[in-house]
């Protein structure tokens, strides 16, 4: 076994210049007179190997990775057959450290060429203000190219395209040097117009530009490539910006950290999740470690598809690779969070969030109150307010506004008023439509009649202008009360205020319309609804007359619905159905209840399997229920009637409502269901569902076979 000697030596180094067989082991350029302390590490290798060994004193000193590197790719290298093969989804992929592999992407941007000193710079910056000061027109541009006050050379040029500062005189500038032939141009001009043009977002000028370079050969570098897919990007070109990159990565030509993750952005907007994970893996697998930026985007993909486990799959990679998320990554999870539908989880990041020392903005804290609001979690979102005050953390518009719409979807009134004063002693957060609208809904809600008029009356004084959410709201609330001099007289002052109306008003006036129980009611609320939609007002009136057909009634209807906004297509025709029953038009209920369902307003009324047959009129108005029911009611008794095969079990769900001012269909669905004497029962186990069994069904149409048919 080879010993090894360590030690310390003073030694007088003195070589004869006639001496040049002998191996030198220590040289300097220049000479010292005193003794030099060395150490010198010895073992038993001959003098041969030694000297073999022993580094030409003219190379410079190579860093510990630069030695290792031909140990790692050449004696370490396993085969070919043992490469581990990427992985799609989001684990952990192992990556052997000593195995030669293509790089994925060139770790550093490339530097900025330098100017050289040039004592026209002064003249030159004079001269392209000029340029920028004049007209954006190829007109202009040219007078005004007329008055260079130098020959244009490679550097003046460079200097020059520099400091355009729009996009058109850059344009301009490089088609006119070019047109000059004074020097060739290289790389460096084409990259500059690039992201001149990158900025006002001209793709195809970027891509022509390109295409000139490659049909003239001139090398397109990392910057290149880099502009023409990030300005794809921008463009919202997610195709253009792929191609490019798949043409970059043929050249062998490595994008940067840059590129790359404007590569991962253009993936996930694509929705080529596999894609974004299998290039992320590759990255890291070649030594890159992704930015805040990269895991964002990462993120914000998860968070659109509402992937759970991809959201956890990110905050372990960064926390695997040591990259401490930066406010923008939180505020990314937080919203991907919100349509994940996590609060929890949400909860717990917020939390990690303060504790590393970040301070939450405006953004993140309306992210959680979404969260919150969404997840109905009351008590969270109030103590993450009284949080907001106690660190005076910034509030904008738009977060003192979410926390108040949640308090109106919550119905936590007490809670929004002391929000909405809050606001109203801020220097900077001054209530604005949006707010005042917030507190019309949670009062309209509730049926506090006299503060809804009130809050009106205030924003008139204050010059605050209502928006048509705002009216909605308030004529909803004064309908309900049954205050219609109000109703017209709010209706008529919002017009004149410029509110236009739109569908879900004039739902608001035709539901308003239905609870009416007066004539002289119904025809001022009509005369509003004319104003607003005469041709619905047209189709109500057709319908009320009993000589209309059903055909035309169709065709009529199938109009108004389609001019119709989509959200609020079942509206419209649960407010008709529920006049039909009021002026006891119920044969026209049915009609207008078939036509709904046929096209398509009713999704999922009725279900089925082997032994559950169900009804959910949760979607549905009380009159719109009611005929729902008895139709029902009907078809059962003639498959009863024909001895079909019937599960042994039927349903009726009406739901309860979560909100707290909702007034749910049971009350009045149970209502109905005994003035038909119908088998159904409220369910013991769950509240809002109506049941009956196949013998209670069977037994009541036999019972009652008169009624059926009626």
């Amino acid at each position: 076994m080879a010993a090894s000697l360590s030690t310390a030596l003073d030694v007088h180094l003195s070589i004869p210049k006639s001496d040049t067989k002998r191996p030198i082991f220590l040289t300097k350029p220049t000479r010292r007179s005193h003794p030099i302390k060395i150490n010198i590490s010895c073992n038993s290798k001959s003098s041969e190997n030694v000297a073999a060994e022993s580094p030409n004193p003219k190379t410079k000193t190579l860093s510990l990775s630069e030695q290792l590197k031909p140990l790692s790719s050449t004696t370490l290298s396993p085969t070919k057959n043992d490469r581990t093969p990427l992985l799609s989804k989001p684990k952990s992929t192992w990556v052997n450290p000593t195995k030669p592999r293509r790089p994925v992407l060139s770790l550093q941007r490339q530097k900025r060429s330098t100017y050289s000193y040039n004592p026209r710079v002064r003249d030159l910056k004079l001269f392209a203000r000029k340029l920028n000061d004049c007209d954006n027109t190829e007109e202009a541009f040219l007078r005004a190219i007329t008055e260079i006050p130098h020959q244009p050379t490679r550097e003046n040029a460079l200097l020059i395209l520099n400091s355009l500062k729009f996009w058109q005189k850059s344009y301009f500038f490089f088609n006119w040097i070019k047109s000059q032939n004074l020097f060739p141009m290289e790389t460096i001009f084409y990259n500059v117009t690039m992201k001149s043009l990158r900025f006002g977002r001209q793709f195809q000028l970027i891509e022509q530009l390109a295409n000139e370079m490659v049909s003239n050969e001139i090398e397109l570098d990392n910057i290149t490539y880099s502009t023409i897919i990030t300005c794809a990007k921008r463009c919202n070109l997610f195709d253009e910006a792929i191609e490019w990159f798949e043409r970059m990565y043929k050249t062998g030509l490595m994008p940067d950290e840059v590129t790359y993750s404007a590569i991962l952005d253009v993936y996930a907007k694509s929705g080529k999740v596999e894609e974004v994970l299998s290039l992320y893996e590759r990255g890291v697998a070649s030594g890159w470690k992704p930015d805040p930026i990269a895991f964002s985007v990462l993120g914000k993909m998860f968070g659109e598809a509402g992937d759970y486990d991809g959201i956890r799959y990110v905050l372990q990679e960064m926390k695997s690779l040591g990259v401490q998320p930066n406010l923008v990554v939180y505020n990314t999870l937080l919203e991907a969070m919100s349509k994940a539908g996590k609060p929890g989880l949400a909860r717990s990041l917020f939390d990690e969030m303060v504790e590393s020392g970040l301070t939450p903005d405006e953004k993140t804290l309306t992210a959680l109150i979404k969260i919150y609001g969404k997840a109905r979690w009351a008590k969270d979102a109030l103590e993450l307010w009284e949080r907001m005050r106690e660190n005076k953390w910034r509030m904008d518009f738009i977060l003192y506004n979410t926390l108040l719409n949640m308090c109106a979807d919550i119905g936590l009134v007490e809670e929004a008023e002391r929000l909405f004063e809050d606001m109203k002693l801020s220097d900077y957060c001054k209530p604005d439509s949006y707010s005042y609208t917030a507190m019309l809904n949670i009062y309209g809600s509730g049926g506090n009649v006299d503060k809804a008029i009130e809050l009106f009356e205030e924003m008139s004084e204050l010059g605050v202008a209502i928006n048509v959410m705002g009216c909605t709201c308030l004529i909803q609330c004064l309908g309900k009360a049954r205050r219609i001099d109000d109703l017209v007289r709010v209706f008529g002052v919002s017009i004149d205020r410029g509110v236009k109306p739109d569908d879900r008003l004039c739902g608001c006036l035709l539901s308003v319309a239905s609870l009416c129980e007066t004539s002289e009611d119904v025809d001022k609320v009509i005369t509003c609804l004319q104003q607003a939609n005469p041709k619905l007002v047209a189709f109500l009136k057709l319908i009320e007359d009993n000589s209309t057909g059903f055909e035309n009634i169709k065709e009529e209807f199938r109009n108004v619905i389609k001019d119709t906004e989509v959200d609020a297509r079942r509206p419209f025709c649960n407010c008709l159905i529920d006049i039909c029953r009021n002026r006891n038009l119920n044969e026209r209920a049915h009609e207008l209840l078939y036509l709904g369902t046929l096209y398509g307003l009713y999704p999922g009324l009725h279900n089925k399997t082997l032994d559950e047959w169900s009804l959910d009129v949760r979607s549905l108005s009380v009159g719109a229920a009611q005929t729902a029911l008895e139709e029902w009611l009907w078809t059962l008794a003639k498959i009863v009637r024909r001895e079909e095969v019937l599960p042994q079990l039927f349903l009726a769900e009406t739901g309860t409502g979560t909100h707290k001012f909702s007034q749910g269909l049971a009350t009045a669905f149970a209502s109905h269901v005994n003035k038909l004497a119908a088998p159904f029962r409220q369910s013991e186990g769950k509240a809002g569902c109506f049941v009956a069994t196949r013998e209670d069904l069977v037994s009541w149409v036999q019972a009652r076979p008169s009624s059926i048919t009626a």
